[in-house]
């Protein structure tokens, strides 16, 4: 019975490594200018808004501190052509509070995995060091579910990446205030479909490294812990 509870907290283990490093890659998207950038630049947006570069990078400033702030709707002002407005709309203004809202939960996922992950490695670490490739066989089990699901992931996005963002909005929204218009709403002119192609790929890609790189040491240290056993 102890061996069998063992092995259930391993494999909640194995599932919150996979969950804190597919929130971690997320957040990281979320919060990475970089990316932001270089989606303003590939999409050339600068010309779909007639905002000068300073003014989409203020822009994306702003919608970071708002993720990360305690702010229930954003209030964000930009500059064009002299002239000073609010970027977003009624509509727009909602959409990104349902979206930060997605944010602030990618952010507890993230909170509560690693609090779940550390927990467990510090209780096999504290006791004896055989214990030791247990921890380890859970941390190759949560790498290997990374890679499983980052691969369905990639291979839907590159069948019919459309039709996943759709399903992907109706799961997550109960209105419609996402349905804008690329003509007149800034905020799907900053962030076009070929943007949230990029990013789901990021991450798709970060975490698969990231799971890459501690299969890659898991599987050397079980490897080797398994040569130095001394045979009977």
């Amino acid at each position: 019975m102890l061996r069998f509870l063992k092995n259930i907290a391993r494999a909640f283990f194995a599932l919150s490594l996979a969950a804190l490093i597919l929130s971690a890659a997320i957040g990281g998207a979320i919060n990475s200018r970089w990316l932001y950038q270089y989606g303003f630049e590939k999409y050339r947006v600068s010309e779909t808004t007639g905002l000068d570069r300073t003014e989409l990078e203020g822009a994306a400033r702003g919608l970071i501190s708002y993720f990360n702030s305690d702010e229930t709707f954003i209030n964000l002002t930009v500059t064009k052509n002299s002239q000073q407005f609010e970027l977003f709309n009624e509509r727009e203004v909602i959409h990104l509070k349902d979206v930060k809202g997605l944010v602030l939960l990618d952010y507890r996922v993230l909170a509560v995995a690693a609090i779940y992950v550390l927990v467990f490695t510090l209780g096999i670490v504290l006791r004896r060091p055989r214990n030791w490739r247990f921890l380890a066989g859970g941390v190759l089990g949560g790498s290997a579910f990374t890679l499983g699901l980052m691969a369905t992931l990639g291979l839907g996005i590159a069948l019919n990446f459309n039709w996943l963002f759709y399903q992907f909005h109706l799961l997550s929204f109960a209105n419609d205030f996402w349905l804008l218009d690329p003509a007149q709403d800034y905020l799907i002119m900053l962030f076009p479909g070929g943007f949230w192609f990029d990013a789901f790929l990021y991450c798709a890609i970060a975490a698969a490294a990231a799971a890459v790189i501690l299969g890659a040491v898991t599987w050397r240290y079980l490897t080797n812990s398994k040569n130095r056993q001394p045979s009977r």
